[in-house]
């Protein structure tokens, strides 16, 4: 984890949290469907600032192999980032009472599907055997 990382998701978590707030008097009152998307937001932003600060120098946009993380979040799950990315997304959808805003999910749910099995193809050509059984004992 360098200082790039942590003003990264500070940045992104106040871009959030401004969302909400500026938001927050237009939308009405809180309903659970309001609540629950609230809850999946913070759940989500949580998850996706733990995976991006352990994943560190080894996070890129492109797929590249320089290092296999496997501690804390990866441990269990190997694309937390988009997990927790999707998670974040649905949140908001139900926080500004958007399902319209499902069909965005008919397109980045396979495009994140996509990017995985790259990811796990760059994965597997530098780490074999190491990264083959890491990827039988995590999920996604």
């Amino acid at each position: 984890m360098n200082d790039t990382d942590v003003i990264q998701v500070v940045v992104i978590g106040a871009i959030l949290a401004y969302a909400l707030w500026s938001r927050t008097s237009t939308l009405g009152p809180m309903t659970p469907v309001r609540t629950a998307g609230l809850a999946l937001m913070i759940v989500g932003f949580i998850g996706w600032a733990a995976a991006r600060l352990q994943l560190g120098r080894s996070f890129s946009i492109r797929a590249k192999a320089t290092e296999l993380v496997t501690a804390g979040i990866y441990s269990k799950i190997r694309n937390p980032v988009y997990v927790f990315g999707t998670t974040i997304f649905v949140g908001f959808m139900l926080w500004f009472r958007k399902p319209m805003w499902l069909l965005f999910l008919v397109i980045i749910i396979p495009v994140q599907i996509l990017r995985a099995r790259n990811e796990a193809r760059v994965l597997e050509a530098k780490f074999g055997d190491a990264y083959r059984a890491y990827r039988a004992k995590t999920w996604f």
